[in-house]
């Protein structure tokens, strides 16, 4: 077994299974086992292991945003007047549906966040009327994705 963290042991059996879910998570337990040469059982006490070492944060169905009319993806720098504006600013961005991502950061912006929009209207519309009017908030930086070419987890 390697160690990863204290709490946290994996093998090769483990990269198997994490592999088999992070190409398709609605794959069966029993043809994991199959594949891997093991009993279900003993798959789902390995899961169980990997989830309370907190390896495994959850498992979600992705949205295609496309398919509901969300086609403009943005990237926002926001420049707060103080450091100590950070919490309340982030409360305000929890409250805006767009808003995908917020990361505190270093560099000339105190936030970045991730946008999905309809257009670029919606996407003004989303800058001007909530981003721009939170307190504390003194300008903004926008960057449009033109294309997502790299969707990735880290590898196993």
């Amino acid at each position: 077994m390697k160690i990863i963290n204290q709490n946290l042991f994996i093998d090769g059996i483990d990269k198997k299974i994490l592999r088999a879910l992070m190409n398709d998570a609605r794959t069966p337990v029993l043809e994991i086992a199959r594949q891997v040469g093991i009993s279900g059982a003993a798959i789902h006490q390995r899961l169980r292991k990997l989830e309370s070492s907190e390896l495994l944060s959850g498992s979600k169905f992705v949205i295609n945003p496309k398919a509901l009319g969300y086609t403009t993806m943005a990237f926002i720098g926001i420049f707060l007047d103080k450091a100590v504006d950070n919490p309340t600013a982030v409360r305000q961005l929890k409250k805006i549906p767009e808003v995908l991502e917020c990361h505190y950061t270093t560099g000339n912006w105190s936030i970045l966040i991730k946008v999905l929009c309809k257009d670029n209207e919606h996407l003004m519309q989303v800058l001007n009327k909530n981003i721009q009017a939170i307190n504390g908030v003194s300008r903004t930086e926008t960057f449009i994705s033109l294309d997502q070419q790299i969707d990735r987890q880290i590898e196993i």
